[in-house]
């Protein structure tokens, strides 16, 4: 893992950076189609080590009205209704330093990517990678992007409106028909695909530092 400077994962003396927040393995499987990509989790997600867990965060209520993956349902049922889909989901930063939840306030320098690479050889059927904001999108490009080999390299790239409640400006309704246009390719029958996507939900683990 490299850090925005390019400088390595671990500090000068060897020694692992304190002080980390550190991201989750990705949601998905080896039918996976779309990637949607974030940044770091925030406080909410952390202490409930669940994907966009605050609850004025819009991803779910979107992903419900695409997929039926609705904040309402238990979380291990939204995973498998994504996965359904051919959905998966992962965050740029396997760990980074960041004081609070917002993006704003992830320390650059600090950032330690994930292994994408490894998560593509995994998983080969995605087609095409979705940002969940500009902040994800700008870490990948400056970090992820020069580390992968180029059919990864060469993968579609979208930015979407976060859906973050720190992304105010731009109001639901305009959020939702944003990230319906992108992934209305992959809205599909919900019937007869639980038995054939079940337990493939992620166990691919992020490299650590």
């Amino acid at each position: 893992m490299r850090t925005l400077d390019g400088s390595p994962a671990r500090s000068p003396d060897g020694r692992r950076r304190a002080g980390l927040s550190r991201s989750f393995p990705p949601i998905g499987g080896p039918l996976a189609r779309w990637l949607i990509v974030g940044s770091l989790p925030g406080r909410e997600s952390l202490a409930r080590r669940e994907y966009y867990a605050q609850p004025r965060n819009a991803f779910w209520s979107i992903m419900g009205a695409l997929f039926g993956a609705s904040p309402e349902l238990p979380y291990a049922q939204r995973l498998l209704r994504l996965v359904e889909q051919r959905i998966s989901v992962w965050d740029v930063c396997a760990a980074a330093q960041r004081s609070g939840s917002s993006d704003s306030a992830i320390r650059r320098g600090s950032v330690m990517i994930n292994d994408f690479q490894g998560l593509f050889t995994q998983w080969p059927g995605i087609e095409a990678v979705v940002f969940n904001g500009a902040v994800a999108a700008d870490l990948y490009e400056r970090l992820v992007v020069p580390s992968l080999g180029s059919p990864a390299r060469a993968l579609p790239r979208l930015r979407l409106p976060s859906t973050s409640p720190a992304n105010a400006s731009i109001p639901y309704e305009r959020k939702l028909a944003a990230w319906r246009a992108a992934l209305a390719p992959s809205v599909r029958s919900r019937s007869g695909r639980a038995e054939a996507c079940a337990g493939t939900i992620a166990t691919l683990r992020p490299k650590r530092p």
